[in-house]
């Protein structure tokens, strides 16, 4: 050390700051980067558990309204495409679910006109079991789009993204509503 000048010392000691904010910046990512994939791990554990309840729906539905074909065939038509999106990207999912919410959407309109469907006891349940899901789905899609968007942004940001770029780092997608119907405003009359 006594042959260390002074500027010596100062280049090491920005290089071991540098250094240590680099591993810092990069372990950051990598905990982002998990956490993004544990919250879309637990957006499809729900989707999944959704799809599976489409057929008891559908055969509880079925016992009452069997000149509806063409409802029951579309949810169970969007069901199929749901589980070969399986492994799709957020934006490929996010497209087959919206296509099963759709179809769900309209077979529970025509439910309507069947007052003893609507007083059956299996099929209350599975609507119950339906809406818990939908709040479930909404609470992990939050956590996912909350993890992608510091994910993103530490990505994006300087001087992190020279890491994120050095090791490429890829920004995420949001796994968003696109149903009109859930973007609109409700009307409220009195």
């Amino acid at each position: 050390m006594a042959g260390l000048s002074t500027s010596s010392l100062v280049v090491i000691a920005v290089a071991v700051v540098v250094l240590g904010w680099g591993v810092l910046t990069y372990n950051r990512l990598v905990a982002l980067r998990q956490r993004v994939r544990e919250g879309w791990s637990g957006i499809d554990v729900q989707l999944k558990r959704r799809a599976n309840l489409v057929p008891n729906l559908v055969s509880t539905v079925k016992g009452y309204a069997q000149h509806e074909r063409g409802v029951l065939e579309a949810v169970t038509e969007q069901r199929a495409r749901v589980q070969a999106a399986a492994g799709a990207t957020p934006a490929d999912r996010q497209a087959a679910e919206n296509g099963l919410t759709a179809a769900l959407t309209r077979l529970f309109a025509v439910a309507e006109n069947y007052p003893d469907l609507k007083a059956d006891g299996t099929f209350v349940d599975l609507q119950q079991t339906l809406g818990e899901l939908e709040d479930q789905i909404q609470m992990a899609r939050r956590y996912y789009n909350g993890t992608v968007r510091d994910l993103n942004t530490l990505i994006e940001a300087f001087p992190s993204n020279l890491i994120a770029g050095w090791f490429r780092f890829e920004p995420r997608e949001y796994f968003e509503v696109e149903h009109d119907g859930d973007r609109a405003v409700p009307t409220v009359s009195f």
